[in-house]
């Protein structure tokens, strides 16, 4: 007790020397109080600075803006997928220690393995619970899942694909959510109001709004073909999602941007509605994409040879045995400038035409023959398996073998290919990298870090430069090689699963 009693005593003789000591300091100005200070007076404004009747014709698009939004909205879902993916720890995720023949990759290997989720858009568009996406986005996984916008998640099944398309068909069971109605695509013109939508998160919508700025055509010779441009900006996540017009329905699946950056910031493409509903109807009566078949090889017009104007048209090098274009009697060496009167510039045109045109349909083909202009009928047949509408041969030049001009060494360093580095793509890599089986390209194994390329990475997969393929590293130089290094390139490039445009602009 008395040890207590000491000690409550040394307390509070502390405590009293402490309370002391604060007075002290705080009368000679060793301590600031806390500062009081009194009520400010403010006036909140009662009143808008812009009279709504002013702005009416506003107000009422914003409210009519918001209803076109919100009834859409259910019809759209995220898609979740996820794939196993079996690795080797020696060599880790990064492939490009393996491409570098990194000598320990084959010391005692244990296969691991690990899941890879990705998300995507899509939007229903019929009662049954059918759902259209891109291809790139389900590709090759082993679980689809769909989120509805009302949160409810269903398991979904792949009923059809096209990878070159890039179009999917999902079929969840009762979706409860009325479908969005696809519009003919062909009423879109440049000028039109859009809504891109996307719901890769579930709850979490992103619309964006934009314009048709530019409309494919099916004579383009341009790297977008018959896609539909607009300025709506395709955020990550977004493919897959529609393209709404002002009456709600799908003029379009956003499927990709080109951007000067790498980032979401750029032009915006969709894949117009009338491709999507002959996808959706050859999947849901036939189980597969119907394509039409011509039957031929095919080279481009060359300067200088017979039937070049402003359309070109395409030369015929061969004909398949047993084809439409054998029935027709095409011959060798004919150009054909017109398929059903519409124009033809390209094998591209050709190759869209025929693939779209209904089975065992007569059609017309207007051919130069030895400069004369004849017309010729035939029905176009389904594509045989593993067989393309018709192969691109590669240019022909004058008859006497020319060596392709090589750049000088200042156009070689103004060019910003120049200063990509490449190699080959083996199916070992392609399947370190997760792409799609399809790709064919180069890869790109290092960017030159003052190039202003920064938007290409290590890994990415370059298909076309300005709508020539590339499929190997000597096709690369010799493009890279022929281009104007004044003007932009456009590169299509795949990255893992994603695919979009770069444009690259001359330095």
């Amino acid at each position: 007790m008395k040890n207590l009693a000491k000690f409550l005593l040394f307390v509070l003789l502390v405590s009293v020397g402490i309370s002391l000591l604060y007075d002290y300091r705080l009368k000679h100005g060793g301590l600031n109080p806390p500062s009081i200070r009194k009520s400010e007076k403010y006036t909140l404004a009662s009143e808008p600075t812009v009279d709504s009747k002013q702005v009416a014709s506003l107000e009422t698009l914003n409210r009519e803006r918001r209803a076109l939004v919100s009834s859409v909205l259910p019809s759209v879902v995220a898609v979740k997928t996820s794939k196993k993916i079996g690795i080797r720890r020696e060599y880790g995720l990064d492939p490009f220690e393996f491409f570098f023949g990194n000598q320990r990759r084959f010391r005692s290997p244990r296969d691991e393995a690990f899941v890879q989720n990705s998300l995507g858009s899509g939007v229903i568009v019929t009662n049954e619970g059918h759902i259209i996406t891109n291809n790139h986005v389900v590709d090759q996984v082993d679980e689809i899942e769909v989120q509805l916008n009302d949160g409810r998640t269903k398991k979904a099944r792949l009923v059809g694909a096209d990878s070159q398309l890039d179009l999917a068909v999902l079929k969840i069971d009762d979706p409860a959510v009325k479908p969005l109605k696809l519009a003919d695509s062909d009423t879109v013109q440049p000028g039109d109001f859009v809504l891109a939508i996307g719901n890769p998160f579930g709850l979490q919508e992103t619309v964006t709004d934009g314009i048709i700025s530019w409309k494919g055509q099916p004579n383009s010779t341009d790297f977008r073909g018959d896609l539909l441009q607009t300025n709506a900006a395709i955020n990550p996540g977004n493919s897959g999602g529609p393209l709404i017009n002002l009456r709600g329905e799908v003029v379009g699946i956003n499927e990709q941007i080109v951007s000067s950056s790498g980032g979401s910031q750029g032009i915006g493409f969709a894949i117009p509605s009338n491709t999507v509903r002959t996808v959706l109807e050859s999947v849901l009566k036939h189980g597969r994409i119907i394509r039409g078949y011509l039957g031929i090889v095919s080279r481009a017009v060359q300067s200088g040879q017979q039937g070049e104007t402003d359309n070109d048209g395409v030369v015929v090098d061969q004909v398949m045995a047993g084809s439409p274009a054998a029935q027709a009697q095409l011959q060798p060496g004919d150009v054909i400038r017109k398929f059903n009167g519409r124009d033809i510039k390209n094998i591209i045109t050709l190759r869209n035409m025929v693939g779209q045109t209904e089975l065992n349909k007569n059609v017309e083909l207007e051919i130069l023959r030895d400069g004369k202009p004849m017309k010729v009928t035939t029905q176009i047949k389904e594509q045989p398996q593993d067989n393309q509408t018709s192969s691109v041969l590669p240019r022909r030049g004058p008859s006497q073998p020319q060596t392709p001009p090589q750049p000088s060494d200042e156009e070689a360093a103004s060019s910003p290919l120049a200063s990509i580095h490449v190699g080959e793509l083996t199916p070992e890599m392609g399947r370190q990298l997760d792409l799609p089986d399809n790709v064919q390209g180069v890869l790109v194994i290092g960017v030159d870090p003052d190039s202003g390329v920064a938007e290409l990475q290590r890994g990415d997969v370059i298909e076309e430069i300005n709508q020539q393929p590339v499929t190997s590293v000597s096709d690369y130089n010799k493009i890279a090689g022929a281009v104007d290094p004044s003007q932009p390139q456009v590169l299509s490039v795949c990255r893992h699963r994603a695919r979009s445009f770069l444009v690259l602009r001359p330095r």
